[in-house]
């Protein structure tokens, strides 16, 4: 199996609801696992991405919201053996229960820091036991756990913990070892078989969407519909891309109870990396395996700009890596070679290169929304041969470089960015 192929496929992660509610559950309910006894408190410290992430982000099974009510849920419910599903399984009865910890003033949530790099650690004090739990760098990856004053686990990566988000960039990434066109030449050319996996990407998104535009909480989903003229399917393929990411995006910050297929780390990247193509092969008919073969070209693309911006920080991932991913994948659909690919990396990185993360909630229907008509402007603009010069902005000689530049954007670049955000939340709760 092709390492491009393994990279992908370990990284592909059902999430329910937003990644960060679900890391902080998973954290705490992995630490409660630890101890016995009645419960004294619950304490979450969390990087200023996490802390932004999921500040007013839809709980899973839940009408509420934010950091302090996933601590609580994950504590009360959750199941540290589903991993970014550990709230699967909560039903009305705890969130009331959750609800008297944080009244009882049991749950508390700090920030630890201002960085891009994940970090969660949980703490569960009860009358007999203490658990420290944490996770560094992806949303269910546990680096120590210990027990009463004693290490029962510590991984590699928990020595590491002081290396930054750039040291880690400049150490490198697998996929920073490829060319574009070494990308594009491995989606053509990979066997269909070794690729299949990605099918569930769209099983599991695709019912997200239906559970979106069913639901009577969403409001985005019917108007999106509504301008679709009333189809799922229209001849209109910006359109039906933008009604089928979008509902799925609005149902998944609000936290509908239907998983999406996570990549790099969040089920929006997943969501947007895939819907919009998959919509533009329904309305022309194109076959299952272009379909996979571009999917696997928008996940690269969409990893290779992460992995240099870092997994959460104050630029929208979203709609910059995963939107970008997805247009290389939209040009490649509709024939167009590397050639065309560098151009619409350039008009990607020329336009909305810069966008903000303010957390994951309503909003990011918005800038999904944005992604799209982004990504379809800037790949027709490209198959005419229009694109902004690699001399300008922070476009590169090459592709790769024009990627690179886009994550910076990101890591270090919008480091006072995300402090800026963060302090507007804090503003928010006093």
């Amino acid at each position: 199996m092709h390492e491009l192929t393994k990279l992908i496929q370990s990284d592909m992660i059902p999430a329910l609801g937003v990644t960060e509610p679900g890391a902080i559950a998973f954290c705490v309910a992995k630490a409660r696992s630890y101890t016995g006894g009645t419960l004294r408190h619950v304490t979450v410290a969390m990087n200023s991405g996490m802390y932004k992430n999921a500040f007013t982000c839809g709980i899973p099974n839940s009408d509420r919201v934010g950091n302090l009510f996933a601590a609580a849920l994950g504590y009360v419910a959750g199941n540290a053996d589903k991993g970014l599903e550990a709230l699967a399984d909560v039903k009305p009865e705890d969130s009331v229960t959750a609800q008297q910890l944080i009244d009882q003033g049991r749950i508390t949530v700090v920030l630890s820091g201002m960085t891009s790099r994940i970090y969660v650690q949980a703490t569960v004090e009860t009358d007999t036991d203490k658990a420290v739990v944490t996770i560094r760098d992806s949303h269910i990856n546990v680096t120590k756990i210990e027990r009463n004053g004693k290490t029962l686990f510590e991984s590699e990566a928990e020595h590491a913990a002081d290396t930054t988000e750039a040291d880690a960039a400049a150490a490198g990434y697998v996929i920073h070892r490829y060319r574009l066109s070494e990308l594009l030449h491995y989606a053509e050319t990979v066997p269909i078989e070794e690729i299949a996996f990605v099918g569930k990407a769209y099983e599991v998104n695709l019912a997200l969407f239906h559970e979106g535009l069913s639901s009577p909480r969403t409001t985005f989903a019917s108007a999106l519909l509504a301008m679709n003229g009333g189809e799922v399917f229209s001849e209109d393929e910006k359109n039906t891309a933008s009604l089928l990411c979008n509902t799925a995006i609005e149902a998944r910050v609000l936290g509908l109870d239907k998983p999406a297929m996570s990549i790099t780390g969040s089920g929006a990247h997943g969501i947007i990396t895939t819907l919009p193509l998959y919509g533009v092969c329904k309305i022309h008919g194109f076959s299952e395996d272009r379909l996979y073969r571009a999917t696997m070209l928008s996940y690269l693309v969409c990893t290779y700009i992460k992995e240099y911006s870092g997994r959460l920080s104050a630029f929208c991932g979203c709609a910059i890596a995963a939107g970008s991913g997805m247009a290389c994948a939209l040009c490649y659909l509709k024939g167009g070679g590397v050639r065309e690919l560098e151009f619409t990396l350039n008009n990607m990185a020329s336009s909305i290169t810069g966008m903000i993360c303010d957390g994951g909630n309503q909003g990011c229907t918005m800038k999904g929304v944005a992604a799209c008509d982004a990504a379809f402007r800037a790949v027709d603009f490209a198959l005419k041969g229009v694109h902004i010069d690699a001399v300008h902005g922070i476009n590169g000689a090459t592709p790769e470089e024009t990627m690179r530049n886009m994550g910076l954007i990101a890591s270090p670049g919008m480091v006072q960015t995300e402090k800026t955000i963060v302090e507007i939340f804090e503003n928010k709760l006093k």
